[in-house]
């Protein structure tokens, strides 16, 4: 069951509390976050929503992908689980 949402093209003025407030519209959120650069603090242009339930998820998908936020259209599918990190020669030695 996956009800985490990765928005992009998110315009540069918005702020989380704006997104869950958009969001909100389409059921209950549970997380927001918006991507910034490390160095400056600005920004990324995309974010993640964590909504309560999958139809929740779904429905926010089917209502606000391709909608214009801010004079920009943002576009809102599932996220997908982050690959896990290997550092270094992972092979066996034996």
């Amino acid at each position: 069951m996956n009800n985490k949402l990765f928005v992009k093209n998110i315009s540069f003025k918005l702020n989380e509390s704006e997104l869950e407030k958009l969001f909100s519209t389409c059921g209950q959120v549970t997380s927001t976050f918006i991507a910034k650069d490390r160095e400056t603090g600005r920004p990324r242009g995309f974010g993640f929503v964590e909504m309560s339930s999958q139809a929740e998820a779904e429905a926010a998908i089917k209502q606000l992908d391709n909608k214009e936020v801010n004079d920009r259209q943002i576009s809102v599918s599932l996220a997908e689980a982050r690959p896990k990190k290997t550092f270094g020669n992972q092979r066996s030695r034996y």
